[in-house]
């Protein structure tokens, strides 16, 4: 999503400023081309040798000790976003009321590319009339903000001016560069292994780590959605998405069917238990009395449960994690649960699935023909599967 696109990072003097060099170098690592510009205010605390080395090219500072007569202009033009990390109080003033002080607010004013400012500073100045003032006039003209966070803030005092998180702030800028074929639909997401209770302390469980549900929630926030996810397990939550937090099948199919009728996309990535404990312990079983009799009982079938109780224009993804007969199963779990898209891999294979950051998977649809998508990381893998589901839906998306 951000590979080859040409991003304009501004950095200003704000104490945060030491946080634009981890932003800077996830863009990077996006396959961004990031030109830093710093202001003076900027480099009394962080050097700019830092950004150099790890941005796309040197930093640049001013109006005029550059190659270029109009670097403002060249910048400004060339720019696919304008991105300004973090924005002062003294920046967002000046932007909104069109002051040309420096090399960063020239570019500003110079740009047709989206512009997003994140903000940062104490409290009372964040909370300044003028401050939310000019936040109004910049939202006005189309500027995107990522409002500060609360914490701890320069100086021991906790409240709200934080600068956002990076993975908020590169959450903000794939949204801008996303298809948005997701904007307006509300799309749930399972991720996750179910631990179904032995006693106080065992469960039944499996491998799943929840990356592809996560991976896969964070490309549906990226084109426009609203995501809710259903979790069993503790990652970092992608920014803007609602978490339910389940440990059990029967937790996770209450979750599910209380968000199902307003889900207009389902993707149920959650490794869900066949099998539990008919009857758990209160208390943990001792070593010495022998082993435990654990008689299992089957789990319900969510999936199953949801396609029977699908509404029209609802699209349901299942996903299969095989280590034998791939096709053969994922085409009947398609079939006999009414999907409109499953998700197959085979676990057994290296880098593919449970725990990993990679995955190699086939999807089958309920029309037209399979789509086999080679290993890759699980985000371009759940590019794949929204790029599928939009086709499904009657989009124009096509797999990457």
């Amino acid at each position: 999503m951000l590979a080859g696109r040409r991003i304009v990072l501004g950095v200003t003097g704000g104490i945060a400023a030491y946080k634009a060099v981890e932003v800077c170098r996830r863009l990077v690592d996006a396959g961004a081309h990031v030109i830093p510009v710093m202001t003076a205010g900027a480099e009394r605390f962080i050097g700019r040798t830092t950004l150099s080395a790890l941005a796309s090219e040197p930093v640049q500072t001013s109006l005029w000790d550059e190659a270029s007569p109009i670097p403002h202009t060249r910048l400004g033009q060339s720019a696919d976003l304008v991105l300004v990390v973090p924005a002062t109080a003294r920046l967002l003033g000046a932007y909104a009321g069109g002051l040309s002080t420096d090399l960063l607010t020239n570019t500003l004013l110079a740009t047709r590319a989206p512009v997003i400012v994140c903000p940062a500073m104490h409290t009372e100045m964040w909370e300044h009339p003028a401050v939310q003032d000019n936040l109004a006039t910049l939202r006005r003209r189309g500027v995107h903000v990522v409002e500060p966070e609360a914490g701890r803030l320069a100086g021991g005092d906790s409240g709200t001016g934080r600068l956002a998180a990076p993975e908020r702030i590169i959450a903000a800028v794939e949204q801008v560069f996303g298809p948005r074929d997701f904007d307006g639909l509300h799309v749930v997401v399972s991720a996750g292994g179910t631990r179904e209770p032995i006693d106080a302390v065992r469960v039944i469980a499996n491998r799943s780590s929840g990356k592809q549900g996560y991976a896969i929630a964070t490309e549906a926030l990226a084109r426009g959605a609203r995501v809710t996810l259903v979790s069993t397990v503790d990652l970092p939550v992608p920014p803007g998405a609602t978490v339910h937090a389940v440990e059990t099948a029967a937790q996770l199919e209450a979750a599910i069917q209380e968000l199902a009728p307003t889900a207009d996309v389902i993707v149920m990535a959650a490794a869900v238990a066949d099998f539990r404990p008919k009857v758990a312990a209160d208390g943990k079983i001792k070593k010495d009395a022998g082993p435990p009799d654990i008689v299992l009982e089957p789990t319900p079938d969510i999936l199953a449960g949801l396609g029977a109780a699908k509404r029209d224009g609802q699209t349901l993804v299942g996903f299969a994690a095989e280590t034998s007969d791939l096709m053969a199963n994922a085409e009947s779990k398609l079939r006999r649960k009414r999907l409109d898209l499953i998700v197959a891999n085979d676990v057994s294979q290296p880098g593919v699935g449970f725990q990993h950051d990679t995955n190699a998977v086939t999807i089958l649809r309920a029309s037209g023909d399979p789509i086999t998508i080679a290993l890759r990381d699980k985000r371009a893998i759940a590019r794949a599967v929204l790029d599928s589901v939009c086709a499904a839906r009657g989009g124009s998306s096509g797999v990457s």
